[in-house]
């Protein structure tokens, strides 16, 4: 019984998935988006201290340290990752899902998320500017009326400027949904 468990939960996904590409985070981070770019410039310092450059290594620890905080806060049990063959979907966040946005080690384990409180994070990369994001961690209900979403404020410094998490889980927030566009994976969205 242990060895038929074994083999169709272990050994056969395995064996099917090993071949399937996933992007590492060298290539994702190859081309570091406008906003990572703009928050060193809004905060030089915070993001020296935390990131070094706007570069691809800078990008590449932002977006880690993004993910971690998405992960640690529990981003995903509120909002999901996945838009879903459903009826409303395609009219609220695009059209459904597809594997290849889920091929690389930021999507790993993928964040599908549990339940549906806020709405779906799978392409909000660049829908709003910064601005809109650090204040809406800040403050959800003075952005969006009626948000349920609690208050980060543990994102921002003593003087109310977003700290290392806060600089991360704007990058991350920012680059959901973008590298497929930016590989040429998809162009509908």
């Amino acid at each position: 019984m242990f060895f038929f468990a074994f083999v169709t939960l272990v050994a056969s996904p395995w064996w099917m998935l090993k071949k399937v590409p996933v992007a590492q985070m060298e290539e994702l981070a190859l081309h570091p988006d406008d906003y990572f770019s703009q928050m060193k410039v809004k905060y030089p310092d915070t993001f020296a201290a935390a990131f070094g450059s706007d570069d691809p290594a800078g990008y590449a620890k932002a977006l880690k340290l993004g993910r971690d905080v998405y992960i640690a806060e529990a981003c995903w049990h509120c909002h999901s990752q996945f838009v879903r063959p459903v009826p409303g979907e395609t009219e609220r966040f695009g059209k459904v899902s597809t594997a290849t946005e889920y091929q690389n080690v930021l999507q790993l384990p993928q964040l599908f998320g549990t339940r549906r409180v806020g709405p779906d994070l799978t392409r909000v990369g660049g829908k709003y500017d910064n601005t809109w994001h650090f204040n809406h961690f800040k403050n959800p209900p003075a952005v969006v009326a009626g948000s349920v979403m609690p208050s980060y404020a543990w994102f921002y410094d003593k003087d109310g400027n977003p700290n290392a998490k806060g600089l991360a889980i704007v990058t991350y927030i920012q680059w959901l949904g973008t590298w497929p566009r930016v590989k040429g994976l998809d162009e509908e969205w």
